[in-house]
């Protein structure tokens, strides 16, 4: 129904913040309908989880008519097949489970197209990994289905024909200036395809489909092939994306570490022995470390030169738009590192962890917070903090410091949540990170599709 003012009437008893949205977005009165409804379940749900833990099966989504649809338009239902039991403590078990139903509805179209709401509602492979991520941990084999292939549909790099050039996605997919929708930047981005293999490889096995292990293999075999490189001391490392954007000379390479996933190439030497990931590993903690000396708190950035000759690292020139910061991109690191330690009990991402957070333990330790960006020297060029740094660094002192990470889950994270939401409805980045940090170790380590990787793991971990 309608207001006077011609405006969708959602009544009073959903979430402020959804209402807000669903008007914003301009639906017609049949998907507001289905909209309303699927928020009234999630409603439900949180109602239900103040006093019990409960399990709920939703419905199937009917398919989309078509593969893209610009316009934003939520999930209409809840395609969730049995929620799990992700975390050993109910409270942390609700919140993953409530912020996952509404980050469905608010970011995810019909379609499956992941929505940037504070860029130009634009998409990113990014946002198409994180919710393939997340789809397979939380068991939601539809939602993980409508994501990859709205991206298969539409991230694809094309030639001047229009046929695909290789099996890897445009990183960036939106609106042009001639207000075209369509792949903007024909550049992939290596963490999202990573992020995107390493899922189907969960989902090949979680769901038993071979078709998503066979596609993990095509993709595999163009990341090595396009978005690593050989240096001439022998190690091979990952690009960000492309050669001709990250090779600036033959002698340079430029590098973001939050893009390194030991515990990723572990997974992908599982499932492709004709190549070599298991020398990604080396590489990466010798990036990861020397890098971060480069800082004088000794903090990663969020990208880094490599100077091939010499192998020194160094800043970036200052007149790129890659900057040599700690900030948004960098945080990313201290996930990475701390699932492989979690996972693969690697000895290196305990001893790299220990070292390049001391910085910020200390500074916790004297004010209880932490900039959201640091220079190589050490200062705060801002005076705002981030949800999205305390979320990837509660996850590595949950591995060195419990103690903290307690404090940051109880000060920092856990306020920051409201109705299914951290921070702001239009934070899509901090909604991702915030909730991959919650995700326990246990649900991968005693779940059916991390089996074999266990086992795996005590012949092949590098220590």
């Amino acid at each position: 129904m309608t207001n006077d003012k011609g405006q969708i009437d959602l009544g009073g008893n959903l979430p402020r913040v959804l209402k807000r949205w669903v008007r914003s977005r301009h639906f017609s009165r049949r998907s507001a309908k289905a909209l309303t409804t699927s928020m009234t379940i999630s409603a439900m749900l949180l109602l239900l989880n103040l006093t019990s833990c409960v399990s709920i099966k939703f419905s199937e989504p009917e398919p989309p008519e078509a593969s893209v649809s610009p316009s934003p338009s939520p999930v209409t239902a809840s395609p969730v097949a049995d929620f799990p039991v992700l975390s050993p403590s109910p409270p942390i078990q609700d919140i993953l489970e409530q912020s996952w139903v509404i980050y469905r509805q608010q970011f995810i179209q019909e379609d499956g197209r992941v929505i940037d709401y504070e860029a130009s509602d634009r998409s990113t492979s990014e946002g198409q990994a994180y919710a393939m991520l997340r789809a397979v941990l939380i068991n939601d084999p539809n939602t993980f289905a409508l994501t990859l292939d709205w991206a298969e549909a539409n991230l694809h790099r094309l030639s001047e024909t229009g046929e695909p050039e290789d099996n890897l996605w445009v990183w960036l997919w939106g609106q042009d200036d001639q207000e075209n929708w369509g792949a903007i930047d024909r550049n992939f981005a290596s963490d999202a395809d990573i992020d995107a293999i390493t899922a189907l490889i969960w989902a090949s096995r979680r769901w038993n489909r071979p078709d998503y292990l066979e596609l993990a293999r095509i993709k595999l075999r163009d990341l090595w092939d396009y978005s690593t490189i050989a240096g001439p001391d022998g190690k091979r490392y990952l690009l960000p994306g492309p050669k001709q954007a990250f090779v600036p000379s033959p002698s340079t390479l430029y590098l973001n570490p939050s893009y390194l996933a030991p515990y990723a190439f572990r997974l992908f030497a599982q499932v492709d022995p004709e190549r070599d990931w298991l020398s990604l590993i080396d590489s990466s903690y010798y990036v990861l470390e020397n890098s971060s000396k480069v800082s004088a708190v000794g903090l990663p950035s969020d990208w880094i030169a490599l100077d091939l000759q010499t192998n020194q690292f160094q800043s970036i020139p200052p007149q790129s738009k890659l900057k040599s910061v700690y900030s948004f991109d960098a945080y990313r690191v201290w996930w990475r590192v701390a699932w492989d330690a979690e996972w693969f009990q690697s000895t290196e991402a305990l001893n790299y962890l220990k070292t390049a957070t001391q910085y910020l333990e200390d500074q916790w330790q004297s004010s209880s917070r932490l900039p959201a960006r640091i220079n190589l020297d050490g200062e705060s060029l801002v005076k705002y903090d981030a949800t999205s740094q305390y979320a990837m660094l509660y996850i590595a002192m949950r591995l060195i410091n419990p103690a903290l990470a307690e404090q940051l889950l109880e000060s920092k994270l856990v306020p920051q949540y409201n109705q299914g939401i951290w921070d702001d409805e239009s934070a899509y980045y901090t909604q991702n990170l915030a909730w991959l940090a919650l995700v326990s170790p246990d649900l991968v380590m005693n779940s059916e599709f991390f089996q074999s990787q266990q086992q795996f793991s005590r012949n092949a971990i590098r220590k």
